[in-house]
């Protein structure tokens, strides 16, 4: 299967309401998230795209960490059919940021995310600000120019809308429960293949 790109962002869109438990035991809501930038990450276990950038994510906690940011990951696979993004294998990452867990995957669903990693950036009224990649190279930190995320990050905390030309993110499609449906997703690349 080709890999997949986020689509066109619905920029100024709300922020789906949600609650969802996370791997500490705590139970983290929509509401939680008060900071001038509110980053939802959809991520999961096996993924080769998210395995490449985990230390990248604990990095752009780590840089804003002490500012108005909130981060919390979301993990919506098929746990069933994936081992490795059950909820017992997520306790085992230990993530700075609260790893939850979609079990019924009605969260995915509410926020149109197609692939891992999905990246949702909020502003302070829970406005869709940035929905694009991580940076320009997912599978090389060391050839990284262009740190996308990060920037939209600090223009919203300095008061400023994120440049609304962005670059989308990729990696594996989410994993469907059967008889769910997928959301529509940017087109394929299909000069590549998409890691298992």
């Amino acid at each position: 299967m080709a890999k997949l790109y986020t689509p066109e962002p619905a920029l100024g869109s709300p922020c789906p309401d949600f609650k969802l438990t996370s791997t500490l035991g705590q139970v983290v809501s929509r509401d939680d998230l008060k900071s001038d930038a509110n980053l939802v990450m959809f991520i999961c276990n096996h993924c080769p795209y998210v395995k490449a950038i985990e230390t990248r994510l604990i990095e752009l906690h780590e840089m804003f960490k002490g500012r108005s940011v909130s981060i919390v990951a979301i993990s919506s696979n098929d746990s069933l059919r994936y081992e490795d993004d059950s909820f017992e294998k997520m306790k085992l990452k230990n993530y700075p940021f609260p790893y939850l867990f979609d079990e019924s995957q009605d969260v995915a669903q509410d926020f149109g995310a197609v692939c891992t990693p999905d990246f949702f950036l909020y502003d302070r009224n829970h406005k869709l600000a940035y929905r694009g990649r991580l940076d320009d190279s997912w599978q090389d930190e060391s050839k990284v120019t262009t740190r996308d995320l990060a920037g939209a990050i600090e223009s919203l905390l300095q008061g400023l809308h994120p440049n609304r030309d962005q670059k989308p993110s990729m990696g594996c499609s989410l994993k469907w429960k059967p008889g769910k449906e997928p959301p529509p997703s940017g087109p394929p690349n299909k000069s590549e293949t998409n890691p298992k």
